[in-house]
């Protein structure tokens, strides 16, 4: 089995905890924004003792950082927290298992930034299970106890948020993906790190400063939530990391394809934690889901 394959189960295991973390957070204290930072703040100390860590005992460098990296790394930090935004409040339009997937959209769009920007080939086999995907997600648009065709439910509030930010994370995984290959060829779990320590500390001050600024009242019930917060910084920082390695081993869409294995653990979390119902219709569109993964990994 490739090493992404198992790196990717284990990033979506992971971020599914941390949205449940946020999802309690964000209806209980913290605004969607607050919740937001309250992933950075707390895993910013964690991924810089890692990568300190990392240089003392392997005695490798930090590789050269060029402007190119940078602005992958802007980039990319700047839409996953535009991104993570729009789904801690989209959790407060649907569920919990339907809000991760309209998030899923980012599958099919990944792949075409990904063509777009780094030139990443997509198999024909693995578009097909790519779209498959889609069809799914668009089997969801429609809001519970809507009438009408599923089409003039694309602009409802919940399905905004849903596909924006699918559009924003798309383009943070390819620029963490493109981020990483500027580091040149040095061992992919160290470029991991190093993408990473870099780009939480852009999203810690750029949150930390927006905050300051607009909502101070904010930051100081990101304290005052610590101790449910820094599980949220914890298992952002494992789930971050997963996902930089398997950026930084396989094409970012494939690696977002796979991770639809979410989509099923976010399902028990919503039944068996958060009490919520799931109508049959979410069922069926969730299962068209699960058939495009396995699509996918048997086309690859």
């Amino acid at each position: 089995m490739s090493l992404w394959i198992p790196v990717t189960i284990a990033a979506a295991s992971f971020q599914t905890v941390r949205f449940m973390l946020q999802k309690s957070l964000s209806t209980v204290k913290l605004t969607a924004a607050g919740a937001t930072f309250a992933r950075f703040a707390y895993s910013l100390p964690l991924a810089l003792l890692g990568l300190f860590v990392a240089l003392q005992v392997t005695g490798f460098s930090l590789p050269p950082l060029t402007a190119k990296f940078f602005l992958f790394a802007v980039i990319g930090g700047t839409a996953q927290i535009l991104a993570t935004i729009c789904v801690v409040a989209l959790f407060k339009q649907r569920n919990f298992a339907v809000g991760i997937t309209f998030k899923k959209t980012e599958v099919i769009q990944t792949a075409i930034v990904g063509f777009l920007v780094l030139g990443d080939q997509v198999s024909a086999g693995a578009l097909v299970a790519i779209l498959l995907g889609l069809l799914a997600v668009l089997l969801l648009s429609k809001s519970p106890g809507g009438d009408g065709v599923w089409w003039k439910h694309l602009t409802n509030r919940a399905s905004r948020l849903g596909l924006g930010s699918g559009v924003l994370f798309a383009f943070s995984s390819v620029t963490y993906r493109g981020a990483s290959l500027e580091l040149g060829d040095i061992d992919a779990w160290f470029r991991a790190l190093v993408t990473l320590a870099v780009v939480v500390t852009f999203q810690f001050l750029s949150m930390g400063i927006w905050l300051l600024w607009r909502d101070r009242a904010e930051l100081l019930a990101v304290w005052q939530t610590r101790q449910t917060s820094v599980f949220v910084g914890l298992t952002s920082l494992c789930g971050s990391f997963c996902w930089f390695l398997a950026f930084t081993l396989q094409n970012a869409a494939y690696v977002k394809a796979l991770g639809q294995v979410e989509l099923l653990l976010s399902l028990f979390a919503s039944l068996l934690f958060f009490r919520e119902s799931i109508t049959r219709r979410e069922i069926a569109g969730m299962t068209l889901l699960g058939v495009s993964i396995l699509a996918l990994v048997l086309a690859i």
